[in-house]
């Protein structure tokens, strides 16, 4: 399962770039999107499978060192 705020990061990530006006990156993926808003288009774009994302694993955070504090 994903996490949900994964996608909503990156709805709300595709829905700035479809609103930009910039380029490619703005057309919709999609056909028929013509009377649809950007974030019916970019939900559109995920079911359909138009829309990847890697999952990053961060290291687990490791010990933490007790730093010594200077004495005034």
């Amino acid at each position: 399962m994903v996490n949900p705020n994964i996608l909503v990061n990156l709805i709300s990530r595709r829905i700035r770039q479809l609103t930009s006006g910039g380029g490619s990156v703005s057309r919709p993926l999609v056909a028929g999107a013509e009377n649809l808003g950007a974030a019916d288009i970019a939900l559109l774009e995920l079911i359909e499978g138009k829309l990847e994302w890697d999952m990053v694993n961060t290291p687990a955070p490791e010990e933490t060192t007790k730093r010594k504090r200077k004495r005034s």
